[in-house]
């Protein structure tokens, strides 16, 4: 493997591109002559489940402890719940204290892009309307176009 070339030096795309394709043969050609199989580490294979299925074993489903076992989704909170007037307060005060954390736009930003989206939606709705007139003539004239020929046969 070559040495990194030093900062100061000038090289082209073309030999940075060169050097780092030769570095990957190199590791390519080490990595064929290794006669181990390379397997990741986070499949590693279950010797309590038969070899024949290839199944992987049972995962926990959510809120289930270890191994299968029920387990106890916890509030935060121990003792007596709250009542629901308390709750529906504390919901209240909660939303609260979440909008003035919020970064809200400047007035002349929401102008900015109200105007934005005004404009966007006549130029599509034009838009819509001139490709509308084109088919409906088109379509127009195909039939008028189908009833000549009719007539003619």
């Amino acid at each position: 493997m070559q040495p990194r070339r030093r900062e100061d030096e000038i090289a082209t795309d073309g030999q940075l591109f060169d050097e780092d394709m030769r570095e990957k043969d190199e590791t390519a050609t080490l990595d064929e002559a290794s006669p181990q199989p390379r397997t990741s580490p986070a499949r590693e294979v279950n010797s309590d489940a038969p070899s024949n299925t290839g199944a992987a074993p049972r995962m926990a489903r959510f809120g289930e402890g270890d191994e299968g076992t029920s387990a106890r989704r916890e509030r935060g909170t121990t003792g007596a719940r709250a009542g629901f007037f308390e709750r529906l307060g504390q919901f209240f005060r909660d939303v609260s204290g979440e909008l003035k954390r919020v970064s809200w736009p400047s007035t002349t930003q929401v102008r900015n892009m109200t105007v934005i989206t005004i404009i966007t939606v006549i130029f599509f709705a034009l838009y819509l309307l001139v490709v509308d007139t084109i088919w409906t003539f088109l379509v127009t004239q195909l039939g008028m176009f189908v009833e000549w020929l009719l007539t003619r046969v």
